[in-house]
């Protein structure tokens, strides 16, 4: 009796003659998450940029705010010279390192929160505060109410640090540093009932640490993503994503050659013998369906 060939062998003839259809990915369209408020210190933090404006020296500048949602603590105001994600990366590591960490962070759909390409708009920014354990909130594309209060902040920092724009960058940070010296100890809050931010706010008692790789006792096999986000795996190349290039999955097969990617308590989709990417199961952070 002749050995059918494998089946990958198969499928590579049928793909050269142009018999195999090729699924396209479902390209993922922001829709927020649960959203839920917090009645403590460090619950819930809001954290976005302000928008860019011009200096007089002709740069841009983003400045990169963070809030605590209770007491209105403004915590960051960095001033950047873009959004890319290691100068975002930066700025919650002192943070953190300043104030411990929170039990969430909110924030709208864009970049570096988000990333409109990989699975469930995660980013390598949102994949970092997963792994420390700090849930990712998102407001509803086009609504900026969902995040009021900061936005709110960001009117009062507009008008005044920003009208007129300093020369360059030190002297732009140095407003913003008065601004929140200001905004947390001598500017009495209305939503605090007239009381200042910092008589509210305490740093959170969970201290900023690297955290140690996560692990799957559950599933088949443990593997880390490569540099470029695929899954090597039984002599294959499975397509992942890039942002959580690095991490430690967990893979098992739940059905005859089909097989689940899970990062850490999140299913994030199937592949089986027949496609050479992660095809999106349920979207785990999208809001629920009452």
């Amino acid at each position: 009796m002749i050995k059918p060939p494998a089946i990958s062998t198969v499928h590579a003839v049928l793909d050269r003659h142009g018999l195999v259809v090729r699924r396209k990915r479902r390209r993922y369209k922001a829709k927020g998450t649960a959203l839920s408020a917090s009645n403590e210190p460090n619950g819930l933090w809001c954290a976005d940029y302000k928008g860019e404006f011009k200096l007089s020296n002709k740069q841009y500048c983003y400045p990169l705010t963070i809030t605590d949602y209770h007491s209105r603590y403004l915590l960051s105001c960095e001033g950047l010279s873009s959004t890319r994600s290691d100068f975002a990366f930066s700025v919650f590591v002192q943070t953190f390192k300043d104030y411990g960490l929170p039990n969430a962070i909110r924030t709208d759909n864009g970049i570096p929160f988000s990333s409109d390409n990989a699975l469930y708009g995660l980013s390598k920014l949102s994949v970092w505060w997963l792994r420390l354990g700090i849930e990712i909130q998102r407001i509803k594309p086009g609504h900026p109410e969902q995040n009021g209060r900061h936005e709110r902040m960001h009117l009062t920092l507009k008008q005044e640090t920003t009208k007129p724009a300093s020369f360059n960058f030190l002297q732009q940070q140095q407003r913003f540093d008065r601004f929140v010296g200001v905004y947390n100890n001598e500017r009495p809050h209305q939503g605090l009932g007239g009381i200042y931010p910092g008589d509210v706010y305490t740093p959170s008692t969970r201290d900023y640490c690297v955290p140690d790789d996560p692990e799957y006792p559950y599933h088949d096999k443990s593997i880390r993503v490569t540099h470029c986000g695929r899954i090597c795996m039984n002599n294959r190349k499975i397509n992942l994503s890039t942002v959580l290039a690095g991490q430690m999955v967990g893979v098992t097969e739940v059905d005859d050659d089909v097989w689940m990617v899970s990062f850490m308590h999140y299913d994030l989709g199937f592949f089986d013998n027949d496609t050479g990417r992660v095809e999106p199961a349920d979207d785990p952070f999208a809001p629920v369906k009452v």
